[in-house]
C-alpha cells in the first residue's frame, strides 16, 4: 500500500470515527453558530458608538470563522492523540507501514474538510443574520485549509504533553480563549493596552484573521498573510507530528 493509499485509508477511518458521533457534529456546527447568533445578533455592532464592538460588521467575520478554525482542530486531534495514548492505539499502529506525519496528514485532511463545510455554512449564517458584507473571494480556501492544518499541529503536541482527554480540554481551551480575543479577532489593536500589542504579532491566529479581512473585507491581497501563515503552519504540522508517540 502506498503513502496515498495510506493516508487515504487513516483518514476514511478518522471521517467515519467522526460522525458516528452525534454530539460531536452537532456541537462542530452548533457552536459557531451561537457565536454567531451572540455576537452578531443580540449584541450588535455600532460603527459610530463606543465600546467593544465599534467597526462594521463585515470586521468581525474573521472572528466568527476562527471560532471553528481554531477551536475545532485543537480539540479534536488534541483530544483523538490522548485517547489513542489511553487506548494504548499507537502501539498497533507503529505494527503498520503508517507513519506519523501520515497519520496526522489524514486527520488535518479530515478536519479541513470538516471545517471546511462548516465555514461555509458560518459565512452563509453571518451574511443572512448579521448586517456584514462579505466579498466572495478564492483566498478563503487556502486560509482556512492552512489555518485547520496549522491548529491541527498545535492539537497532536496538547495531545502529547496533556495527561488526559480532560487535560485537552482544559489546556486547548486555555490557548484558543485568549487567543480568540487577542488576535485581531473581535477586538481591535486600538483597544489593547500598549504593552500588549507586540503579543498580538506572535499569536499565529492573527495572520489568519489579517488573511481573511482583507480577502472579505477590505477587498485586498492577504498573499502576506497567507505566507506567514504556510509557514506556521508547516512548523506546526512537523512538531506536532514528531509529537505524536511511536508507543505508549
Amino acid at each position: 500500500m502506498g503513502r496515498v493509499a495510506r493516508v487515504g485509508a487513516e483518514a476514511g477511518a478518522a471521517w467515519r470515527s467522526f460522525v458516528r458521533r452525534r454530539t460531536a457534529v452537532f456541537f462542530t456546527f452548533f457552536f459557531p453558530v451561537i457565536i454567531i447568533l451572540i455576537f452578531g445578533a443580540l449584541v450588535r455592532t455600532d460603527p459610530t458608538g463606543t465600546g467593544l464592538f465599534t467597526e462594521p460588521a463585515g470586521y468581525y467575520v474573521p472572528g466568527y470563522l476562527a471560532v471553528v478554525v481554531l477551536f475545532t482542530p485543537l480539540s479534536r486531534v488534541g483530544s483523538t492523540v490522548a485517547r489513542h495514548r489511553e487506548g494504548n492505539r499507537f502501539e498497533k499502529l507503529a505494527t503498520t507501514p503508517l507513519t506519523r506525519t501520515e497519520w496526522l496528514a489524514a486527520h488535518a485532511a479530515v478536519n479541513v474538510a470538516i471545517i471546511g463545510a462548516a465555514s461555509v455554512l458560518l459565512l452563509g449564517i453571518i451574511v443572512a443574520i448579521t448586517d456584514a458584507t462579505v466579498r466572495p473571494s478564492p483566498w478563503l480556501v487556502p486560509l482556512v485549509a492552512l489555518g485547520v492544518v496549522l491548529f491541527c499541529g498545535i492539537g497532536a503536541a496538547l495531545g502529547r504533553v496533556a495527561d488526559s482527554q480532560d487535560g485537552v480540554i482544559a489546556a486547548s481551551n486555555s490557548i484558543a480563549l485568549p487567543m480568540l480575543f487577542l488576535a485581531e479577532t473581535f477586538v481591535t489593536p486600538d483597544l489593547l493596552p500598549a504593552y500588549a500589542l507586540p503579543l498580538v504579532d506572535l499569536l499565529p491566529l492573527t495572520y489568519f484573521s489579517r488573511g481573511v479581512r482583507a480577502a472579505t473585507y477590505y477587498g485586498t491581497s492577504p498573499a502576506l498573510d497567507l505566507a506567514v501563515l504556510a509557514a506556521l503552519a508547516a512548523v506546526a504540522f512537523a512538531v506536532g507530528a514528531a509529537a505524536i508517540p511511536r508507543t505508549d
